[in-house]
């Protein structure tokens, strides 16, 4: 319930952001995930000029590869510390620096937002802009991109430089990429809802800043994200084992026919077909080959003439078509594409 309740209050956040001050509606964002913090500037502008005056007057960022002629605006939200940290979780966090004990150890977070001028940028765009952003800093900066009607995390890894015990190395930089402020996947949502403060606490108990960045990793890694969405699967498989019956000698259109004797094999069988169909359309649907209105409940319940789980409308009407009136043909045929 808790889990379907920030991801309710994610999107909620997200969909703000339609309308409304950059900086404002980050904040927002941040505070729903649990991040908030006094610790700001106060500032007259936004502009690229102000920011850099009040964060590199030094010139340690490359201006070009940060591509500070697709800024639009540039926002700091907050320094999140220790203090804030506990002020949250009211003790229920022990959050405390040991300093001295580990130079790797960060003490506070900086969060920021900046508005770029254009609607798309590859993954290598914005991880150098982060990336330059961050050598203006001691301390790790978390950046909120706005392009277009999308948003972009940006979280980078630092260490200390091993030949200058000042100055931290720039390493990975994980991104959650081109988030739909409108129509936000579900997936986006769960993973934002999986970095909020309270998730990766109850998963590995932080005590600092430093496990908390590596919580946060963690979270994002691909082949944990991968873990989770293949164990996903694999619940729903075994569910769905158990609920089903198909029928001796029944084979779906345009499949063969499952003869088993064994009424486990056949259900066995057809579900790790449906799944495969599944996982193929929705592919296609994410490279634009499928409208998305197939798969929007708002849609379908005005072409529909019911969305009843118990009734397989959806199934017959949507997806029987999909698997074999359009996908089960040969390609530049006239059956492929009727006229």
């Amino acid at each position: 319930m808790h889990e379907t309740h920030i991801r309710a209050e994610i999107q909620r956040a997200l969909n703000n952001f339609a309308d409304g001050n950059l900086s404002q509606k980050a904040t927002d964002l941040l505070k729903t995930l649990g991040y908030e913090s006094q610790r700001t500037l106060s500032r007259d502008t936004n502009t690229v000029e102000a920011f850099l005056e009040d964060f590199d007057n030094h010139g340690r960022m490359n201006r070009e590869k940060a591509h500070l002629h697709e800024w639009q605006t540039a926002d700091f939200l907050f320094q999140l510390t220790a203090d804030e940290i506990q002020q949250h979780t009211q003790e229920t966090i022990t959050f405390q620096e040991d300093q001295g004990v580990d130079n790797t150890i960060y003490y506070s977070y900086f969060f920021l937002a900046i508005k770029l001028k254009g609607g798309f940028y590859s993954r290598t765009v914005l991880a150098t802009i982060t990336r330059e952003i961050n050598k203006c800093y001691a301390m790790p900066a978390m950046l909120i991109f706005q392009h277009g009607h999308t948003l972009t995390f940006a979280i980078i890894n630092r260490r200390p430089s091993q030949r200058d015990g000042d100055r931290d190395v720039l390493e990975k930089v994980t991104l959650i990429k081109d988030i739909d402020v409108a129509t936000p996947h579900r997936a986006h949502l769960e993973i934002l809802a999986d970095l909020s403060l309270d998730a990766p606490y109850h998963r590995h108990e932080f005590t600092n800043f430093l496990e908390l960045h590596q919580a946060w990793q963690k979270t994002l890694d691909t082949s944990e994200l991968n873990r989770c969405f293949f164990k996903e699967i694999a619940d729903w498989y075994f569910w769905a084992v158990e609920q089903v019956t198909f029928p001796l000698d029944k084979g779906d259109q345009g499949g063969s026919a499952d003869t088993s004797d064994d009424q486990t094999v056949r259900n066995a069988t057809c579900i790790i077909r449906l799944i495969t169909r599944l996982i193929f359309v929705w592919f296609l649907k994410e490279k634009n080959l499928v409208p998305d209105a197939l798969f929007a409940e708002d849609n379908l319940s005005k072409l529909l003439t019911s969305l009843d789980a118990q009734e397989s409308t959806y199934y017959k009407a949507i997806l029987q078509n999909l698997f074999f009136a359009t996908l089960n043909q040969e390609m530049n045929t006239s059956e492929a594409y009727p006229p």
